[in-house]
């Protein structure tokens, strides 16, 4: 069984307040990227550009040798294998369901960057919970589903619904937002620059959102630059003026909106459904 695990960009970020137990307070829109938003210019280090969009690629299949394995191709991904976000969603539903879940050989692709903002891991282990629920016919519902995926992530369980949602707390409580851009073209640039998450929120002071971003539906795209930020901009493009420098292309290049997603590096632009 196979599924193709899709990114998100962030429209909007704001750091709203600095909480008791170590995290922030959030609110953004989650915003899901399909093939449909992609321009066949697109950029991405370390992506062949003919790809229609950044998916990973994951697949689950009977264990040969009788044991559990991860089998990584594509980009290479650091850390050990037990941190793995798709590793982790096999061991907590195993946990949780015992024998329904069998020894699995699990394959995963990545093409989505890491340390980019595009939330790919998150959606890896939020896909691996889907498809073992159907490939063990475990029959979560999804507010279950949306529960493990919290356990593993706190921008996971958007990966369940998979639709655009305001989110707040740490990313967590989220509900739908009535937004569509497909009819525009989103161009992704993934300078190849990682940028450390617990080091961007180091530097952030927290604020009051400045607009209601779960009324961005209200707002047409093209005055989004004057009321929808990304809070760690300020801090990521001193460091980085290159990143910078790339959403500044965007617009050069005709952008209605321009931004980088989550704490980086990854930045979009948003133009009209045409070829650039």
């Amino acid at each position: 069984m196979v599924c193709f695990p899709n990114c998100k960009i962030n429209l909007g970020l704001f750091v709203t307040a600095r909480r008791s137990d170590g995290y922030h307070d959030l609110a953004t829109v989650f915003y899901p990227l399909t093939p449909v938003h992609f321009s066949p210019g697109r950029e991405a280090a370390g992506i062949n550009e003919n790809d229609p969009v950044l998916n990973d690629v994951l697949e689950v299949a009977p264990a040969t040798t009788g044991t559990a394995q991860l089998h990584m191709s594509g980009l290479p991904v650091s850390g050990d294998k037990n941190d793995n976000l798709v590793w982790k969603a096999y061991t907590l539903l195993q946990r949780h369901h015992g024998d329904k879940v069998p020894p699995l050989d699990i394959y995963l692709h990545k093409a989505t960057p890491m340390g980019a903002g595009l939330g790919g891991g998150s959606a890896d282990g939020a896909y691996m919970l889907q498809l073992l629920n159907d490939q063990c016919g475990l029959g979560l519902t999804r507010e279950e589903l949306a529960a493990y995926a919290l356990q593993l992530g706190s921008d996971c369980p958007f990966f369940i619904y998979n639709t655009p949602q305001y989110a707040t707390g740490r990313g967590e409580v989220m509900e739908p937002v009535s937004i569509d851009l497909s009819a525009y073209r989103i161009k992704v640039i993934c300078p190849g620059i990682h940028v450390s998450t617990r080091d961007a929120f180091a530097q952030i002071t927290p604020r009051p959102a400045p607009f209601a971003l779960r009324q961005i539906s209200t707002l047409p795209i093209a005055e989004w630059r004057h009321h929808i930020l990304n809070d760690f901009e300020k801090t990521v493009f001193a460091i980085h003026p290159q990143i910078a420098a790339i959403k500044q292309q965007l617009y050069d290049e005709g952008a209605l909106y321009a931004s980088m997603t989550g704490t980086g590096s990854a930045v979009y632009g948003i133009f009209e459904n045409a070829i650039m």
